[in-house]
Formats: structure tokens, C-alpha cells, sequence
């Protein structure tokens, strides 16, 4: 069955960061423990309800494509089993499926976004200026509707609370430079794009991802943090797919629709999610491990 953390907690482990859903430990011989919680965000604010096994769905669908795609792009995972690392007297059980060692990076500060469809963001700008992140598109686009070929648009990397900007390829140039820019622009299409034709496979559109990547001490590209999870991505079943409406996803929309309909100004402390909503989102995760990978945490 899985297991509910909402918070991790590893005494003797230093603790490097709490992020939205992560926790992230130093470990000797620069790794990191990488701890996916059960903590949920929406519009960038952390709930106070978590999503049952929410971390490990994530941890076992960002390790299966990690898999899937080293022969792309080299990722920062490392095979050294998680009780050399735990403390003393933890409960392997609870971690086993949601933490995993990996190489200590050098985050490239960026959000590396690839999308396939015009959606989100991306559909908010085209509506407003007619392009993406500086990328000037065809006219007449509809909402939802597939692009002409999938397209580079990062943003920025916020902090927890604020919200990430879409920004422009030179933005990303003038920060980490001609080369890695080009190089992360480059490994995240052909990700997404490989990604998205084994999705279509098992009858789900891959609309857009979200990759973080790093680079070594020789200055090597990885791909990190998680990979192409229903937190990170947009999954549309292909048989409900329609051009003109926002498609139903394998993801938390059932939770954002649920605070859309709250007197919410979408900032911290969130407000509690009814038990129907989270059994449904969980559902959903669920859903998408077992399509995308053929994995089920029952």
C-alpha cells in the first residue's frame, strides 16, 4: 500500500532545502537524498492536505523515464541503494519509493519548458501578443490546438510563493550563456519530443513539460530533479482530446478547479481540499503511472 509523508524528517542528514514537494539532504562524496513528499501545491502555494502516495507516483514515473531516456540526455540519478544512505533506525518502508540518491549538481537556473499544444501560459501569451516567449506563432490558433513543431519557452526559476515568468531564449543566453543555453534548449525538445511519441503510444497527449538540468564540475549537463510527472507535465487523455477547450489532464486540475470556486487569493496559508478532491487527484496520478509506465503501488 502506499505510504502518506508529508514531511520528511532524517536527523544526523543535513537538510539543504524544503522545497514545494521536495526535500533535499546532502550526503558524503557530493550526492543528495532527494525525498518527494505528499505535500501538494497549487498556484505556487503549499496545501495543508496531502495526496496519499503522491511522492512515491511521482519518484516511480520520474525514475521509469529517467530510464527510458538515458540514451538521450544523462540524468543525475546514482544506483546506491537507499540503506547505505538513511539514517540509523528509519523506516526504509516510507522511503524506499519516494527518495532516491543522485549526483550534487549545479542547478542551471532556468525552467526548461517544451511545448507540443497551446495551452496554459503559452495560450495566455499567443492570446496577448501572438507569440511564446518571444517566438512569434501562426495566426488563428485555438486553445488546446497542437503546434506546428514543439517549441522552446523557459521561464524563470521562482522562489516558493512567487510565480515563474515566461522569459526569452536571449534572457536565458544572457544568463547562463550562448553554449549551455543552447545545450538545455536542445536536450529538452528532444526529450519532450521522444516522450511525447511514447505517450502516444498508450493513447495520451504529452501537451508540455517542464525539466530542470544541472551541470557537473567539468560543466556536463544532466537532466534533474523529477522528469516528466503529471507535477511537471500536462497529460490529456487522446480520446477526450478537443481543440478550443482546456482538455481534462492527468493531473491536480481537479484541485485547482476545486480553489477556483474559493473566495482565494491564491497566497499563503492555502486552504483545506475536501477528501473527495484528493481521492480524485489521486486517482488520476495513479492513472498515469499505470498507462505511462505499467506500474501500480497497490
Amino acid at each position: 500500500m502506499p505510504t502518506t509523508l508529508l514531511q520528511s524528517d532524517l536527523p544526523g542528514l543535513e537538510l539543504l532545502h524544503r522545497g514545494k514537494v521536495r526535500d533535499v539532504y546532502a550526503l558524503p562524496g557530493n550526492r543528495l537524498l532527494i525525498v518527494a513528499s505528499d505535500r501538494l501545491s497549487a498556484f505556487d502555494v503549499v496545501l495543508p492536505d496531502p495526496i496519499p502516495g503522491k511522492g512515491e507516483m511521482l519518484t516511480q514515473i520520474s525514475n521509469f523515464w529517467f530510464g527510458k531516456t538515458e540514451h538521450l540526455v544523462p540524468n543525475h540519478l546514482l544506483q546506491t541503494p537507499l540503506s547505505e544512505v538513511l539514517p540509523a533506525g528509519t523506516d526504509l518502508a516510507l522511503y524506499e519509493k519516494r527518495a532516491v540518491v543522485t549526483r550534487r549538481l549545479k542547478p542551471v537556473p532556468v525552467e526548461a519548458i517544451a511545448r507540443g499544444y497551446l495551452i496554459g501560459s503559452g495560450w495566455k501569451d499567443y492570446q496577448a501578443t501572438g507569440a511564446v516567449c518571444g517566438l512569434q506563432l501562426p495566426a488563428g490558433l485555438k486553445q488546446a490546438q497542437q503546434l506546428p513543431a514543439p517549441i522552446f519557452t523557459p521561464s524563470t526559476k521562482a522562489a516558493v510563493g512567487d510565480h515563474d515568468e515566461n522569459v526569452s531564449f536571449d534572457a536565458v543566453v544572457a544568463a547562463v550563456g550562448a553554449d549551455l543555453a543552447e545545450q538545455v534548449r536542445e536536450a529538452t525538445l528532444t526529450i519532450y519530443k521522444w516522450a511525447a511519441a511514447y505517450a502516444a503510444e498508450r493513447g495520451i497527449i504529452l501537451a508540455d513539460t517542464k525539466l530542470e538540468f544541472g551541470t557537473d564540475e567539468n560543466g556536463k549537463l544532466y537532466v534533474m530533479d523529477e522528469m516528466l510527472t503529471p507535477d511537471s507535465s500536462r497529460y490529456w487523455p487522446a480520446d477526450e482530446y478537443r481543440v478550443g477547450i482546456s482538455p481534462p489532464s492527468y493531473d491536480k486540475q481537479f484541485v485547482r478547479d476545486y480553489l477556483e470556486t474559493l473566495d482565494w487569493n491564491k497566497k499563503a496559508p492555502g486552504p483545506h481540499v475536501p477528501a473527495e478532491v484528493i481521492a480524485k487527484t489521486e486517482a488520476k496520478y495513479a492513472e498515469a503511472l499505470r498507462r505511462l509506465a505499467g506500474i501500480e503501488l497497490n
